[in-house]
């Protein structure tokens, strides 16, 4: 019989109040069109400001995160926290799902792994995006390590913004359309896609269509890519309404 019942664990940092909404909200809307039902799983780490050295402290504790929801047996594993790992290095996302999955089997419930940093450029990636526009919330010094990572994986930048907000709880409770004056700034002449917003803890979801509209182009944040590797991930229709062109089931 067709598998229809998915647990879907979530590794965020506990200050995050986006991914458990977000993420379930995306999933929500497409049980009401396809048959797949979802229930969603945390565990947390300990962060409250978005600076480098707490984020390397948080993602220290990923491991034991991995432990906990394997523990109930989740079929994929989302590391809910995109500049914790682009702030370790070139390419760690990779280092980081193969370290967190080998910690799922060692616990006897072997999980995939999706990391929204690894994610995010994937689905990039998977539109056959090149240049793009991003707008973070972190301040300057992080914003410039996710810039510099994704070209590392060969995605050039045409602008970005950074709204310079340290407090992890401010960037949580963000208007999620504030993001559609904040798109009119970005330059977008040369761009193939928009990310509006590189951080799974900034709202954007209602904001995403009708900046796609507005802007005649794909966009995408790191919370609908981290939905559509999930999706990919466990085998099912990568579909989600109202979530922008990566969901909208045409790739």
């Amino acid at each position: 019989m067709r598998k229809t019942h998915f647990r879907i664990g979530q590794i965020v940092p506990s200050s995050n109040t986006t991914m458990e909404t977000e993420i379930p909200r995306m999933l929500a809307a497409r049980e009401r069109i396809l048959p797949e039902r979802f229930t969603f799983h945390s565990s947390r780490m300990r962060m409250k400001h978005v600076s480098r050295e707490e984020l390397a402290q948080m993602d220290r504790e990923s491991d034991r995160c991995a432990a906990e929801l394997s523990d109930a047996a989740v079929d994929v594993l989302g590391y809910a926290c995109l500049v914790a790992i682009m702030s370790q290095g070139r390419g760690y996302h990779r280092a980081s799902e193969e370290r967190l999955h080998q910690v799922t089997r060692d616990n006897g419930h072997p999980a995939p792994i999706v990391s929204s940093a690894g994610a995010l450029v994937e689905g990039l990636k998977v539109m056959g995006a090149k240049r793009v526009s991003v707008i973070t919330p972190y301040m300057q010094p992080l914003t410039d390590l996710v810039l510099d990572y994704l070209e590392s994986e060969g995605i050039s930048i045409v602008h970005s913004i950074s709204l310079g907000i340290p407090d992890n709880l401010e960037v949580g409770a963000r208007d999620p359309m504030a993001l559609v004056d904040i798109a009119r700034g970005l330059n977008t002449a040369t761009a193939e896609a928009v990310v509006l917003s590189a951080c799974v803890q900034m709202p954007s979801l209602a904001a995403i269509p009708v900046v796609e509209q507005a802007l005649g182009l794909p966009v995408v944040s790191a919370a609908v890519c981290t939905t559509y590797r999930m999706l990919d991930t466990l085998g099912l229709e990568k579909r989600v309404p109202d979530a922008g062109y990566l969901l909208s089931g045409r790739l």
